[in-house]
């Protein structure tokens, strides 16, 4: 495979169109390092949380497969999934566009000694061979590309056994919370905020031979860097009064949710 050496970062063969280059550029420069590189920690406990149930939410259906396996993760960030997935017992490559991030991850990795690989790559045009990997998974990477169905069919060729994806739904709360000023349509980096659909990742990854263990929507939301809710719902007594409210609110509404999690498995 080809590629090259970036101050330790390897960089497979991308090629960066203007979108591609904006993302990529906004990421590498145009975040606060230290707080990518060591988040969770240093937040509020409430705000830990959250981040602790999206991620056993998006892993429900085949955390026992992940021992031992083989994961690579797109979109992977400061490698805050790959540091997730990685502690479950899987060898993970993380891998992103922005060769900023993946130093940050390499430098997350480093410091607080938890084993993954890093490296730089597109999530439209993956690298790898056909079913290189045993699964495949992204947390709210795909809504950052221009053609997001276009990375479930990259993350359907190169998984051999299963894919995990968890991102924003196209829902009418989330309508409502944009019109609210909750919400956005686009991000920081410039990028439109392409929602999914369950019905569009549900055909993508049946035409790739893949059928869902558990697709389901929910109810999430925290912002990237804690605000005052999560802050005075962290005190011990605060903390479980929020768990339990989440909770309920899920049973109760969960279904038309803003967050989508599929979790497929290759027929």
């Amino acid at each position: 495979m080809a590629f090259e050496l970036h101050e330790d970062v390897r960089v497979l063969v991308v090629s960066y169109d203007e979108h591609k280059r904006s993302q990529a550029s906004f990421f590498d420069e145009g975040v606060d390092a230290e707080y990518e590189i060591n988040r969770p920690r240093g937040t509020p406990n409430f705000h830990r949380w959250l981040l602790n149930e999206k991620f056993r939410r998006s892993i429900e259906k085949i955390s026992d497969d992940l021992q031992g396996a083989s994961v690579l993760t797109i979109c992977g960030g400061s490698g805050l999934d790959a540091e997730f997935i990685a502690t479950s017992g899987a060898s993970v490559l993380c891998t992103d566009i922005s060769i900023g991030a993946a130093k940050r991850a390499a430098t997350r990795a480093a410091r607080f000694g938890v084993q993954y690989e890093v490296a730089v790559a597109d999530a439209e045009a993956l690298p790898f061979p056909d079913r290189s990997f045993d699964f495949v998974y992204v947390h709210d990477g795909l809504h950052h590309l221009e053609q997001p169905i276009r990375g479930v069919a990259e993350m359907a060729r190169v998984a051999r056994q299963g894919i995990c994806i968890t991102e924003p739904a196209r829902a009418a709360m989330t309508r409502i919370s944009v019109l609210a000023g909750v919400s956005t349509d686009a991000e920081d980096a410039g990028n439109a905020v392409r929602r999914l659909r369950e019905g569009d990742v549900r055909d993508a990854l049946e035409a790739a031979g893949f059928s869902a263990k558990l697709a389901r929507r929910y109810l999430m939301y925290y912002r990237h860097e804690p605000g005052l809710a999560t802050r005075v719902l962290s005190p011990r007594y605060a903390s479980a009064a929020g768990r339990a409210a989440f909770r309920l609110a899920n049973a109760l509404g969960g279904r038309v949710g803003n967050k989508l999690t599929i979790q497929a498995v290759r027929r």
